[in-house]
């Protein structure tokens, strides 16, 4: 009989060595190809943005901002599940900042493109050929818009043609205004024609889009100020009844009803900032 358990028991061991190898094996899989991946994405990321960040470091402190953000919201709550959930979430954040930093990026860009159209206009009427005029523009210019036209620039003069060099700029600058600039460009260096004038007319035009979308900005403020007001009020909320009845508020992650009216909620606050944003955003 003492054999027998003695058997079962080794067995049993065995068998939770055996999963815990494999799910060490696993965790350190997924590390090395979570690490990969993120070294990898960054690494295009940073190169669209122009910032010179190491990949390497930008992955450790994102990993130690997961780490802090567990250790800090078990600390808080003292429940590992919303802390799991939070450092799962800060793990997954980083493909939103280069999203936001990228948008932000062409939203300098598009603002100083109808200046530098003209003046790249204005060089040309004075004598200049079109790569003379844009090398003084952008050398006065600064911020996302000089880089990328000294990268256009760059790769003009090491031989590349100017329509692939244009070509090579929208697909860093994917944006609708930036190819009616460069359809143009490639027309009038093709089938020739006045380029200063062309220049100077989608300066203007562009200028007049930028002033309208402001013009509509300033008018849809209050309705995006209402959908950020409106998604913060539960969660507000929420950490008020906490501080006031934290016995009861603590069932929301304790019990499984309260992660179905906590998922509930999440959905649709989700979908009603979707809707509100949906409304207030006007294209022009």
């Amino acid at each position: 009989m003492i054999s027998e358990i003695a058997i079962v028991a080794s067995f049993f061991a065995l068998s939770i060595a055996v999963f815990a190898w494999f799910l060490l094996r696993l965790i350190s899989i997924s590390a090395i190809n979570y690490r990969k991946t993120f070294t990898e994405t960054a690494k295009v990321k940073l190169s669209d943005l122009f910032l010179t960040i190491e990949p390497e470091k930008l992955f450790m402190l994102n990993l130690a901002l997961i780490l802090l953000s567990f250790v800090f919201t078990l600390f808080l709550i003292g429940n590992a599940i919303p802390a799991l959930v939070i450092s799962l979430a800060i793990g997954a954040s980083p493909p939103i900042i280069f999203g936001m930093l990228k948008k932000h990026r062409l939203t300098a860009f598009i603002q100083q493109l109808p200046d530098m159209l003209q003046g790249t206009a204005t060089a040309m009427k004075s004598g200049a050929s079109l790569n003379q005029a844009l090398e003084s523009i952008i050398a006065e210019q600064t911020g996302s818009i000089k880089q990328e036209f000294d990268l256009f620039l760059r790769e003009v003069r090491v031989g590349i043609s100017f329509e692939e060099a244009l070509d090579n700029l929208y697909s860093r600058v994917p944006l609708m205004d930036l190819s009616l600039v460069i359809s143009g460009m490639k027309i009038s260096k093709e089938i020739g024609g006045n380029l200063a004038e062309t220049l100077e007319r989608m300066a203007s035009t562009l200028r007049q889009k930028l002033e309208m979308e402001g013009k509509i900005d300033a008018l849809t403020a209050q309705g995006r100020a209402q959908g950020y007001v409106m998604t913060a009020l539960p969660i507000l909320l929420g950490f008020v009844l906490f501080q006031m009845e934290p016995e009861q508020m603590a069932l929301l992650w304790t019990e499984w009803y309260g992660w179905v009216v906590i998922a509930v909620v999440v959905i649709l606050e989700v979908v009603g900032f979707v809707i509100i944003k949906k409304i207030v955003s006007i294209d022009v």
